[in-house]
């Protein structure tokens, strides 16, 4: 037996009879022999799933040299170092080191909690192996990772599909593909001939929700069509990682490892994982700072070499005085926040956060896009409406179809109700008499995927010798087996289609009454029926999720239902939970808009009806073109277009593994409540980010602005290289308080996101402020200790209030609560006070200040802090009012 093609194309997998598939796969009903297996396998490899590897600290180590700022410090470094600047080269070396060990360390620790997620293949599988050509196929069980295309594989209740595989036989096979889709409930298989063309009348299933969706039909026309989401709808291809929720089959597979649907849409396409709201904020600003870094030495070089006649000997100062404008601890209270908030989100919520720059990015994301089942509803259904044929309620009704639902589950020995057979039991415990369901039932006829039927045979009561056949189904099956006059039957379809666009799943009941038969039932019987009524079932709501969509309502978070099921459907589902899901937006109307037209129509949108999982994507990168921060929850393999597009990926503990690898943050359960909490705790790291480089960057600014000026008016250095380096270790010891900082109930009432125009904007007025103290600041100096101790004091002098007055920017300008920031502020102010007076004064170039000095001093830092507190007052009433 020979391996015909190297693999089994889509089109050709779309296009084959079953014959023409196996011949292709060199393979037949009676399975593979096992020397030509075993050749396979040596051949295409083991059935297994991509490998993923959890990298190594020292690698996570190296990655963070990436980081912009770390970069840059190391260059500086490494320029102080060639000019024999070797404090200055040092002090560099030791931020970079510690910026890097402590943002490896809680990277390497997110890396290592989301490892291990991927266990969703089968074990084993049940094959079909013969010793020779001539032998007697014998149904054998494998390691799942010994599966080779070719191979016949059945399917019992409760397997789980090892590989991608065709349909050959099916007796009452359903399947559950939430891992791949999301959806929760069971999809019919079974075997077609013609694959590609049109599925029948009857292909629904009496379950289905709503009717079949005509873009999932496949186009026999389009030579390009490729095996895609859509395929999931596919009856007669069951796929890896979906499991048997009833019924038996027999299949042949197709693909295995890496070449299956599964492992696919594992592959992140090149575009799908964009610049990021923490990207584009944190990283805009620094970058914006980078270029001022890279140009000041040799501005600083130039100017002092035209206006001074100095040469290289100002290159370290130059240095400094670059290094002073840079936030060196960005990266450190940066990680250390975020990885304090992930933590958090742990402990107390069990929610988990993969890439910590993903909690910063959940602070600002102001539109939550979801699917409606499982996370605005639950994953079963509930009995809404039971109705006789002229629309009026009737027990009766539900009294029959749960008849019908008891004693086919009991006859037929199903393995478990279907969902909707368990709604209408438990309605009928609810709303019916005890014993209401009780009677001697004779036979049943399980629901079959092509007629959309199920019947229970029972005896009729107090009529001897005579049998009610109870009927149940999707209701233009049932109705073609029913008598109806034209009115009759038009009255009946109007009342269906009034209850399914009102989001119901729709069931008819129908009756007949027969003499005891003496042969068994046959499905030729279910004709002359009476029809009985409707019910209507709707998806149950989420306990949780009316609260929790109110409070992300009031938190500022526009939510976006992203959906494929039927409109009337996720619009009552919506109105249940008090979302107004306005003009439902139907997502095959994407189709003829460009990508503005598609953003402005999901701007003023809040439900999308039948999407499929491109179309959900596109959507979300809509928004995000628009200016939206964008946040996914999915769990399914249709889902990662959309999770890979969003800023933040979120999804569900139990979702498929190749979604939760994707996803940024994976919640405690399946609601809505969880991502508030991690809403909050986004809002909470991103403004002590906020706050931390709005203080920080304002008073590096001053400093900077005013010791340019200075340096340019003096003989002199208005400071030393290594007392600029000092202040500089000082003042970053101090901002790790930031990183324990809270933040006040206010900063989490919207979304908060970094515009770096608008920070630098409110930086530099802040900044110049600053400057304007340490220039009057210059002129005090001048005056108290020119005559004195010269070039030693102002450097003593400028040094003390560069700490003080960065001290009051700490206290003033913080925006959290909390006694950690005044009390650094203090040992700050401190510091600056006494380290000129210290022994370690003099071996940095600093001697002690005439007493004159201090009530100076004082007036500026009061005359300082007056006018920062009017500034912040007014900057920030508008933001509260």
């Amino acid at each position: 037996m020979t391996w015909a093609p190297e693999r089994i194309s889509p089109l050709q997998l779309s296009r084959s009879t079953p014959l023409q598939l196996l011949r292709s796969l060199g393979s037949g009903p009676r399975g593979l022999v096992e020397s030509e297996a075993e050749a396979r396998l040596v051949r295409y490899g083991e059935n297994v799933l991509p490998a993923r590897r959890v990298p190594s600290l020292p690698i996570v180590f190296l990655r963070s040299l990436r980081d912009p700022f770390t970069a840059v410090l190391a260059c500086l470094a490494l320029v102080s170092a060639l000019v024999a600047a070797w404090a200055t080269a040092s002090v560099i070396a030791v931020l970079v080191v510690v910026s890097c060990a402590l943002r490896a360390a809680g990277e390497h620790r997110a890396d290592r909690s989301a490892a291990g997620l991927r266990e969703l293949v089968a074990s084993t599988a049940t094959v079909l192996r013969r010793t020779d050509d001539g032998a007697v196929p014998v149904p054998r069980e494998v390691p799942v990772d010994q599966v080779v295309p070719g191979d016949v594989v059945r399917l019992a209740p409760g397997d789980l599909v090892p590989a991608d595989l065709r349909l050959l036989r099916a007796t009452g096979l359903t399947m559950h593909q939430a891992a791949l889709t999301g959806e929760s409930a069971p999809v019919p298989k079974y075997p077609v001939d013609e694959p590609a063309a049109p599925a029948p009348p009857g292909a629904a299933p009496a379950h289905a929700l709503d009717e079949q969706d005509p873009a999932h039909v496949l186009d026999e026309q389009d030579p390009a069509h490729v095996l895609d989401e859509q395929d999931f709808d596919r009856p007669e291809v069951c796929f890896q990682g979906s499991s048997v929720a009833s019924g038996s089959g027999t299949g042949v597979v197709v693909s295995t490892g890496a070449d299956t649907r599964f492992a696919r849409a594992d592959k992140p396409h090149r575009d799908d994982r964009r610049t990021t709201a923490f990207d584009r904020s944190v990283y805009g600003i620094s970058w914006i700072l980078i270029r001022f870094m890279l140009l000041t030495p040799p501005l600083v070089l130039m100017a002092n070499a035209a206006l001074r006649g100095r040469g290289l000997e100002t290159l370290p100062f130059a240095v400094a005085v670059a290094v002073g404008l840079t936030p060196e601890m960005l990266p450190v209270i940066v990680t250390t926040t975020l990885a304090r908030g992930a933590s958090a989100l742990a402990r107390t919520h069990q929610v988990i956060v993969k890439r910590l720059p993903a909690l910063h990015d959940l602070g600002a994301v102001d539109v939550v896009c979801l699917d409606k089942t499982g996370t605005l509803t639950q994953d079963r259904p509930v009995l809404d409406c039971a109705l006789d044929t002229a629309g009026r309620p009737d027990d009766s009704v539900l009294h029959w179809a749960a008849v019908n639902s008891l004693w086919t589950l009991q006859l037929a020995e199903l393995p478990a109700a279907d969902a909707l057979d368990e709604a209408l039991l438990d309605a009928a415990e609810e709303r019916l008499p005890a014993d209401a369901l009780e009677y001697d039932a004779v036979a049943a006829l399980p629901f079959d995927p092509v007629r959309r039927l199920s019947t229970a045979v029972v005896d009729t009561p107090h009529r001897l010798g005579h049998h009610t056949l109870v009927v149940k189904g999707a209701v233009e099956d049932v109705l073609e087996r029913c008598p109806l006059s034209a009115d009759e039957r038009e009255r009946a379809v109007a009342l269906a289609d009034r209850l399914a666009a009102d989001g119901l799943r729709v069931l008819a009941v129908a009756l007949a009454e027969r003499p005891a038969a003496g042969r068994p039932y046959a499905v030729a019987d279910e004709r002359g029926l009476t029809l009985k009524g409707l019910v209507g079932l709707r998806d149950a709501t989420a306990e949780s999720a009316a609260d929790a969509l109110a409070a992300l309502a009031h938190r500022g978070v526009a939510v976006k239902v992203l959906t494929g099921d039927h409109p009337g459907t996720a619009a009552r589902a919506c109105r249940e939970l008090g979302l107004d899901p306005g003009e439902v937006v139907t997502a095959a109307s994407l189709d003829g808009l460009d990508d503005a037209g598609v953003g402005e129509l999901a701007d003023r949108s809040t439900v999308f009806a039948r999407c499929s999982p491109e179309q959900k994507a596109r959507i979300v990168r809509a928004l995000r073109e628009r200016g939206h921060v964008t946040g996914f929850l999915g769990d399914g393999v249709n889902d990662l277009p959309a999770l890979r597009a969003s800023d933040v990926g979120i999804c569900p503990p139990e979702a498929v593994d190749v979604a939760r690898e994707t996803a940024d943050v994976v919640l405690a359960a399946k609601d809505l409540t969880s991502l508030d909490h991690a809403i909050v705790a986004g809002r909470g790291g991103g403004a002590t980010i906020a706050g931390y480089l709005r203080i920080t960057l304002s008073s590096n600014l001053g400093n900077v602005i005013a010791m340019l000026t200075a340096g340019l008016l003096l003989p002199f250095l208005p400071m030393l290289p290594a007392q600029v380096l000092v202040q500089n270790l000082c003042f970053d010891a101090a901002q790790l308080a930031f990183a324990y900082d809270r933040p006040r109930a206010a900063m989490l009432r919207r979304p908060l996101k970094l515009r770096p125009r608008e920070v630098l904007a409110s930086v530099t007025g802040y900044g110049v402020l600053n400057a304007a103290a340490d220039l009057a600041t210059f002129a005090v100096l001048v005056w108290a200790v020119s005559d004195t101790r010269g070039e030693t004091a102002f450097h003593a002098g400028w040094f003390t209030e560069n700490l003080l007055t960065q001290a009051l920017v700490m206290v003033l300008l913080r925006t959290g609560r909390g006694g950690g920031i005044p009390v650094t502020a203090g040992v700050l102010a401190l510091t600056g006070l006494l380290l000129p007076l210290s022994p370690l004064g003099p071996l940095i170039g600093m001697a002690a200040l005439p007493l004159a000095y201090y009530p100076l001093l004082a007036l500026v830092l009061t005359l300082y802090a007056t006018a920062l507190h009017w500034v912040t007052r007014r900057t920030r009433r508008p933001s509260t009012s």
